[in-house]
């Protein structure tokens, strides 16, 4: 079941192509915040690089089970 998610295609790709993508833009603007803010670029607040690194491990949490259930079929 989640193998069939995993390799649903959108626009030509399978959906985990298009979560890896998501997952390392989120970790560019998890990794921006935080040094931006730690150079004194108050930009965006310190609050928000804590939100984008839950997001993040989220993120890469789903995109690590559709990759495994390609592998071991579950």
């Amino acid at each position: 079941m989640i193998r069939d998610i995993a390799t649903a295609t959108l626009w030509g790709q399978p959906l985990t192509v298009y979560g890896g993508i998501l997952t390392y833009l989120s970790l560019l603007c998890t990794f921006t915040i935080g040094f931006l803010n730690s150079r004194g670029i108050r930009v965006v607040p310190f609050k928000w690089h804590h939100r984008f690194a839950i997001a993040t491990i989220a993120i890469a949490t789903l995109h690590a089970l559709l990759g495994l259930s390609l592998a071991f079929n579950f």
